[in-house]
């Protein structure tokens, strides 16, 4: 009954988002730092690498320390990174954003089957509640502009490789070295510079330079291909509180495709693990889909991303830690990542600094893994491991498909659903109905595999053993 109950309040989550290397040295010694004075005039420096809502909510939270000079790496400081752009409710207030970084507020959400079953959910939805739609390039410049403006000094760099100290997991005077490039207004080339810091918060995304430094670990990743649309201003009178949701094999076999409403345009995509070779297929096959509602659209901007699976399987190694995208935190089933990275920056900014004692010392891997890790897998991890059962059980044929988007005809899925994802937390659930949603998911499915039509078979045994 408890795998039932946590079922219920993430089963429509679903909704809610989308989703050349360089040399590093390892073991290079790095010299002992020795302080201009005593040891207590010494200012701890913190390198933040990575500019999007994990780095930026971390550089925010060490930059208003008196005792830490932080620093913010980011390469493309007009980044728009292919993403659906679904925020929860909560994040809003507790992140502090304004209404500015909100495009368009969500109350409706039409999810589709693979034989082109339609159905409405929202109706449960309060008056001041919504999804907020946003583009990445506003709400990254806003998080990051506001770290800069709580003394989070902004490096317009590329971070190249870092240098890593033998002993730097038992040695605190050891410093980690950055080689980057550092670019600057007009001029494509940048200039090469290093920097000798004392800790590093990784969160620069899937492809984390920083997590293969410290050798994180890989993990399986999915393509998630999107296509900015801009159609007719009759059509998008259809998406001004709407998005849409389709599942079937057509369109992803593991994933859903998406049309999401954004300022004046639809992001349009999808996204795959299993079969990454055929993202462009899926792709048209979600324009196709959406037909009639996207007809006469003018693609304005074409993105595509590896999203990651699940959590990297080391986080921390020394003085280094990984967040946000870098140390894996994007959910199956929703592909949702951006509420999760913030928060991952900011959970661990907030623990380190705990630790740090007002920039007196420097925190061992145990006390990080001890405060941060822990307490962000208390949390969330459940989260993680329910949506990943999900994903498996409804995104796994065509005959779960259909099942999925009739069981979201239920208005307690959809109550518990929504109270789980725009508020982090379960609320509201009654027993009775939980035992009563139990036997409907199992008719569901026995009703939606007679009615299904077949799932087409693939094989791309190379590619599927790709990790990053």
């Amino acid at each position: 009954m408890k795998f039932t109950l946590l079922a219920v309040s993430n089963i429509a989550v679903v909704a809610s988002a989308f989703t050349a290397s360089s040399s590093f040295v390892k073991t290079t010694p790095v010299a002992q730092r020795f302080a201009s004075s005593t040891e207590l005039s010494m200012r701890y420096k913190v390198a933040v690498v990575g500019g999007g809502p994990s780095g930026a909510c971390a550089a925010e939270i060490f930059a208003q320390e008196k005792g830490i000079d932080t620093f913010l790496f980011e390469r493309k400081l007009d980044n728009a990174k292919p993403c659906g752009g679904a925020i929860p409710l909560c994040m809003v207030g507790e992140f502090d954003l304004p209404e500015t970084v909100v495009d368009r507020k969500v109350r409706k959400m039409n999810l589709i089957s693979p034989t082109g079953v339609e159905v409405s959910i929202g109706d449960t939805l309060q008056a001041d509640e919504y999804i907020g739609m946003c583009r990445r390039e506003i709400l990254d410049k806003y998080m990051r502009d506001r770290a800069i403006e709580n003394g989070a000094k902004c490096v317009n760099g590329l971070v190249t490789s870092i240098d890593i100290p033998a002993d730097h997991k038992v040695n605190s005077d050891r410093q980690y070295v950055l080689t980057y490039q550092e670019f600057e207004a007009g001029r494509s080339a940048g200039t090469k510079k290093s920097m000798a810091v004392d800790m590093i918060i990784g969160a620069d995304g899937a492809n984390s330079r920083v997590a293969k430094a410290m050798d994180a670990g890989q993990y399986n990743f999915a393509i998630a291909f999107q296509e900015r649309i801009k159609i007719p201003d009759e059509k998008m009178a259809f998406y001004e509180e709407m998005a849409e949701m389709y599942v079937g094999d057509d369109v992803s076999p593991d994933f859903y495709g998406w049309v999401f409403p954004k300022y004046d345009h639809v992001g349009v995509g999808t996204g795959t693990v299993l079969n990454r070779p055929a993202i462009k297929q899926y792709q048209k096959a979600i324009r196709e889909r959406a037909g009639d509602k996207i007809e006469g659209g003018k693609i304005i901007k074409v993105e595509a991303h590896p999203i990651p699976e699940h959590y990297r399987p080391r986080r921390v190694q020394g003085r280094i830690a990984l967040v946000g995208d870098a140390a894996g935190y994007v959910t199956k089933c929703s592909g949702e990542g951006i509420y999760f990275a913030a928060k991952s920056g900011r959970m661990a900014a907030e623990e380190i600094v705990n630790l740090m004692d007002g920039g007196k010392r420097l925190p061992t891997q145990a006390e990080i893994e001890s405060t941060y890790i822990k307490k962000y897998d208390g949390k969330y991890g459940p989260t993680y491991a329910v949506l990943d059962i999900l994903q498996k059980v409804f995104y796994s044929n065509n005959g779960a498909r259909e099942a999925f988007v009739e069981l979201c005809n239920s208005k307690y899925v959809q109550q518990v659903t929504f109270d789980s994802y725009l508020y982090k937390r379960v609320q509201g659930n009654n027993p009775l109905d939980d035992l009563s949603l139990l036997f409907s998911t199992i008719g569901c499915l026995i009703k939606g595999y007679s009615n299904a039509k077949p799932d087409k078979t693939f094989s791309n045994p190379v590619e599927s053993l790709k990790r990053i």
